[in-house]
């Protein structure tokens, strides 16, 4: 008789599932013009990306799938759910199935798991990252966010398999009046890490300071404003970049060691 392959038990606990449409649209623009995650997935022979634990719908898995084929038309997406009961039957090319940080098996290039680790305790992410990260397509990259309930306020880690690389701050410029507003959806590495003597809290009190000064060109808007924030931290020995294009949201990424825990 022909061997037959066993799924892996699904790892992790049920979360509370919730989502909704557009919701993680900020992290999506972000990896779509990520250089970084482009190499990973043109370099890839058969692209797969992962969105683990996509919740009661599947409306932010389609999503992704939608934005990352304009890299690659031929990406494969397969969105993993703990719970058996949220798995859906697959639709427009993506696929969905049964499965957690052991990732059913699969191999892929890039895994989403946004609001997954914010429901586990502090001290379980290392070993979640690392379950994780043993589990992608060499040269792969996990990224782990956490986002409000509207989307509007965001942060996420991107990981490879060395670790931790960077984190990136994204909001809404029209309904989030200071940087350090995002400190409530920090990922779980970070979140209970904003206090005096912890770098994150360092990086957020700098960009308020930023902020502030920028204050004059408010009239301009906060796009505006906050590009010049972003000129003043890059000059003051902040590690991070203006970007050259436009951006709907307004945006800081900095690499790891700049924030890692103390």
């Amino acid at each position: 008789m022909p061997r037959t392959t066993r799924t892996p038990a699904p790892e992790g606990t049920i979360t509370r599932g919730t989502t909704g449409i557009n919701r993680l649209r900020r992290s999506d623009r972000w990896l779509v013009h990520s250089p970084l995650v482009r190499r990973v997935l043109a370099a890839a022979q058969d692209p797969l990306v992962v969105d683990l634990g996509y919740g009661a719908r599947p409306d932010t898995t389609l999503e992704l799938a939608h934005r990352l084929r304009t890299i690659r038309p031929d990406l494969r997406v397969t969105g993993l759910e703990i719970d058996p009961a949220r798995v859906v039957p697959a639709t427009e090319n993506v696929t969905f199935a049964r499965g957690g940080f052991e990732l059913a098996g699969l191999r892929p290039n890039l895994v989403r798991a946004f609001n997954v680790l914010r429901q586990y305790p502090e001290n379980a992410v290392p070993d979640a990252w690392s379950r994780i990260l043993a589990g992608l397509a060499p040269g792969g990259l996990l990224v782990d966010g956490t986002c409000d309930e509207l989307g509007r306020r965001c942060a996420w880690i991107l990981l490879d398999s060395s670790g931790p690389m960077s984190l990136t701050l994204a909001w809404d410029p029209f309904t989030v009046h200071t940087p350090s507003d995002i400190a409530e959806r920090l990922p779980k590495a970070l979140i209970h890490r904003n206090v005096p003597g912890e770098r994150i809290h360092e990086l957020l009190t700098a960009a308020d300071k930023a902020w502030s000064t920028a204050a004059p060109l408010a009239p301009f808007g906060p796009r505006v404003r906050w590009r010049a924030a972003l000129k003043q931290l890059a000059a003051n020995g902040l590690p991070t970049t203006v970007p050259r294009r436009r951006l709907r949201d307004n945006t800081l990424t900095v690499p790891w060691d700049s924030v890692a825990p103390r």
